[in-house]
């Protein structure tokens, strides 16, 4: 009878646990998955057509962009990848994302024949209107295998040429492969334009042997050259001063030649006027005297004047012949003098001859310009 008593109260107490606790819901039963990028492209897809039929672009770039991005790590096709990346790209330049806009329109045209001609004509037309508002950057890289930077950030895989969009501005463009020198180009970007740039990389010097290594032929060569360069006797500064005076002694000369010849011109014409004035004067009746006698005629003056102003050119005119004359011999006369005088050869222009001995050749250096 107490076990009795006992298993009653026991089904009570169970009672009313189960009659307290709360319902267990189907939530409960099957709990949500946690979100994860492991949704599959067509999700992507359903999700991205939905938002931008009601409108939402930005959340239907985000699901194009998810969709992209799904299609290129899984095995999906080239057709699907064309027309997803044509659609990211319609998304993107109705966000006034341009360049992204172009770069995903130009890479699903590079698929054109997985496009049907209404799809290459619509993304046509958007790239179209994407590099209106972007620069067109066609590079070619030497070697093709070079890695391309642009402001820092890799651009994919090395290829020989490449179609680069760029926001207007001021760009850097960087190329750098093994056994090559770096090689760095600037780019001012503007929109609508079509630039073009080529980078090619020279190959990096190879490092010298080691210090105590024995020098080549080629070093040990232009060591020597350094050395009979380095130790030719350096001319006096006195050396300069021949061609010098021989140029200021050819402009004075010619100057003072041509002052002495427009002297002895405007002499001329002075005597020849004052030879017709005479002959005019003749036949009015003037003697040679007139001038000379106390009731000399007023026009003697002017006549006086002019024979003065006639003199005077004519002199300046043989003293300035003169002086070119001596300018002229002493001119010449120093081609002849320069050995007595700076006690030297003259030099040839531009042409130096300098004597090469070493413990193994001897010979002479010809240095100049042509």
């Amino acid at each position: 009878m107490r076990f009795v008593a006992h298993s009653l109260w026991v089904c009570m107490m169970l009672g009313v646990v189960t009659g307290i606790a709360p319902p267990v819901r189907a939530q409960s039963r099957n709990p949500a998955p946690v979100q994860s990028d492991t949704s599959t492209p067509k999700e992507h897809l359903r999700r991205a057509r939905s938002a931008r039929a009601k409108g939402r672009w930005t959340e239907a770039h985000a699901a194009y962009k998810a969709a992209f991005e799904a299609t290129d790590s899984t095995s999906g096709t080239e057709r699907e990848s064309a027309e997803i990346a044509g659609e990211l790209g319609l998304c993107e330049l109705a966000l006034r994302k341009y360049r992204d806009a172009a770069e995903h329109l130009a890479w699903s045209l590079e698929r054109r024949k997985a496009l049907s001609l209404a799809q290459q004509k619509l993304y046509g037309d958007g790239l179209a209107r994407a590099s209106q508002f972007v620069a067109t950057l066609y590079l070619s890289v030497d070697p093709p295998d070079a890695e391309v930077l642009v402001d820092g950030k890799q651009i994919g895989p090395p290829r020989r040429t490449y179609t680069l969009f760029f926001e207007p501005g001021k760009h850097m463009v960087r190329a750098r492969a093994p056994g090559r020198e770096e090689a760095f180009q600037s780019l001012d970007a503007r929109a609508a334009t079509e630039p073009t740039m080529t980078i090619q990389l020279p190959r990096a010097a190879v490092s010298s042997a080691g210090e105590g290594a024995p020098a080549g032929p080629t070093k040990k060569a232009a060591t020597e050259a350094h050395a009979a360069r380095s130790s030719a006797p350096v001319p006096a500064p006195s050396a300069s001063w021949p061609g010098t005076l021989r140029i200021g002694g050819v402009a004075l000369t010619t100057a003072t030649a041509g002052a002495g010849a427009l002297f002895l011109l405007r002499a001329h014409v002075l005597h020849r006027s004052l030879r017709e004035a005479n002959s005019v004067r003749r036949e009015q009746g003037w003697t040679p005297h007139a001038c000379r006698e106390a009731s000399a005629p007023a026009a003697c003056a002017g006549i006086q004047d002019q024979v003065k102003e006639r003199d005077l050119f004519a002199t300046l005119g043989k003293v300035s012949l003169a002086t070119s004359a001596v300018f002229g011999v002493a001119t010449a006369a120093s081609f002849f003098t320069e050995v007595a005088v700076f006690g030297e050869a003259p030099k040839a222009a531009g042409v130096r001859l300098v004597p090469i001995a070493t413990s193994e050749r001897a010979g002479v250096l010809l240095e100049g310009a042509w």
